[in-house]
């Protein structure tokens, strides 16, 4: 082998290289990569809800020692596991380290909802034959991308007597699934004429969900009479039990494999459980008590703003954090000051095709690694928590000494759009965040797709940010 020239050299020491991770990673790692993304693919399917992940998320909690927080208990011990569990949609955990939690803690901010439709409070009716569904979407979504898809019905449906439902209608093989119709090309000529945003408005989003008539030529409204007897039957509720409750259309697509290579992984969700199980399983292998303190929480509400009692626009992380620290004679306000934060969500991946969205020196690339985003929001840096110099470089240090390949990357060309996550919320509370990050293809559309190397990277950073 020829020996390098002083300009190679150079570029070795001086460039800002992306490695792509098939030359970065030994056999060994690519295969515990590949079989840390079967248990994440495995979970994806099975959680396409805020609800399913959280309930998810405590059982397994559950299962590798964690017991629920106690805010009026004795001071936590080194080494202690307990979680918090918000209203069965958001969930903290906490492994207590060696160190006081006054010298701060580490924490990971991950969200567990995506968009998706949701059923409005009045949304059976019957028109033309077929009866009908009303919804109203949920997040950032391309309208005309959620038509003439096989879609699932999830969540949960709560009486007057105190008692609740919980429905999964349209994943296993057998169960019925349901859809929203399209009108066909040779008819589409009004449609093809509105603005892309409008090709198919919010109030067109309405779902199929059945056509037979209850056996009675007597009444009006047959269909939408046969469908509620059946749902009755099955789930003992009646039209009115629809106004207490939250029910969610999502697509009813399996998780795959993805190329002829099996790299990348498709599915629906990715933003942000690409971002919140690696999380989650970080926590989990914790294996031997940490120097600081660990707590992963994972949020809902994100894709909406992030208000609301289970969001982190809320008071409910810092109140655990107060909880903490009031047990060991700390104000919270302290604990947070010297905390460090991952906020762990995702970035666009550059996508070729669609490249003119993308400025390419300061995208993330699928198969180079976990994402460091310093900065989201949009036009002028409006909507984010931009990260200190003194912060990146801390990241920087931690994941290059700890083998994680990571990029950085920004969120699309300056003014080409933007986009925001929770980081400007933990911030907010006085503690040193950034984003960091799976890259994403397709995102927020009902088929999203990741690499199994990025997923796994984020795996590697958030269990070294815990441990270190």
């Amino acid at each position: 082998m020829s020996e390098k020239t002083e300009a190679q050299m150079l570029k070795d020491l001086l460039f800002n290289k992306k490695e792509n991770g098939v030359d970065f990673m030994s056999e060994e790692e690519l295969e515990r990569c590949d079989e840390f993304c079967e248990g994440y693919k495995e979970f994806l399917y099975e959680n396409k809800t805020e609800r399913e992940f959280a309930r998810s998320a405590l059982e397994l909690a559950q299962a590798n020692g964690f017991a629920e927080f106690d805010k009026f208990g004795a001071p936590l011990q080194p080494g202690d596991r307990v979680y918090y569990y918000n209203r069965g949609k958001s969930i903290i955990l906490c492994v207590k380290g060696r160190k006081s939690v006054g010298e701060g803690v580490r924490l990971t901010a991950s969200h567990i909802d995506s968009p998706r439709l949701d059923l409005k409070q009045c949304p059976v009716y019957e028109d033309g034959n077929l009866g009908f569904f009303k919804t109203h979407y949920y997040g950032g979504i391309k309208k005309y991308q959620w038509t003439a898809i096989p879609l699932s019905l999830h969540g949960r449906i709560c009486k007057n007597d105190g008692t609740y439902v919980d429905v999964r209608v349209g994943e296993d093989p057998d169960d019925p699934k349901f859809c929203i119709t399209d009108i066909l090309p040779h008819l589409g000529a009004e449609q093809m004429a509105r603005k892309a945003n409008e090709i198919v408005k919010g109030e067109e989003l309405n779902i199929v969900i059945g056509s037979r008539p209850f056996k009675d030529d007597k009444e009006s409204e047959r269909i939408k009479l046969n469908l509620l007897n059946i749902l009755y039957e099955k789930y003992g509720i009646v039209e009115r039990d629809f106004l207490s409750a939250e029910l969610e259309l999502v697509p009813a697509f399996t998780v795959d494999d993805l190329g002829f290579d099996r790299s990348l992984i498709g599915g629906y969700g990715h933003d942000d459980r690409v971002c919140s199980y690696p999380a989650l399983q970080a926590i989990l292998d914790i294996d031997e008590t940490p120097e600081y303190t660990a707590v992963a929480v994972l949020t809902d509400k994100e894709e909406t703003g992030s208000d609301g009692n289970t969001g982190l626009n809320s008071s409910y992380l810092k109140y655990f954090i107060e909880d903490l620290a009031r047990l060991e004679g700390l104000e919270g306000r302290d604990v947070l000051s010297n905390s460090k934060c991952l906020s762990a969500d995702v970035n666009a991946a550059y996508d070729p095709t669609w490249s003119s969205a993308f400025e390419a020196s300061n995208a993330s690339f699928i198969n180079k690694g976990v994402c460091v985003t310093k900065f989201t929001g949009a036009r002028g840096k409006g909507g984010t928590s931009d990260a200190s110099a003194e912060y990146v470089s801390f990241v920087r240090n931690l994941l290059e000494s700890n083998g994680v390949l990571w990029q950085s990357g920004e969120l699309g060309k300056v003014d080409g759009g933007g986009g925001g996550t929770v980081a400007m919320y933990i911030a907010n509370l006085d503690v040193e965040v950034i984003d960091v990050g799976v890259p994403v293809l397709s995102m927020h559309s009902p088929y999203e797709i990741v690499s199994k190397i990025d997923t796994y990277m984020a795996y590697k950073a958030f269990k070294v940010f815990f441990e270190k």
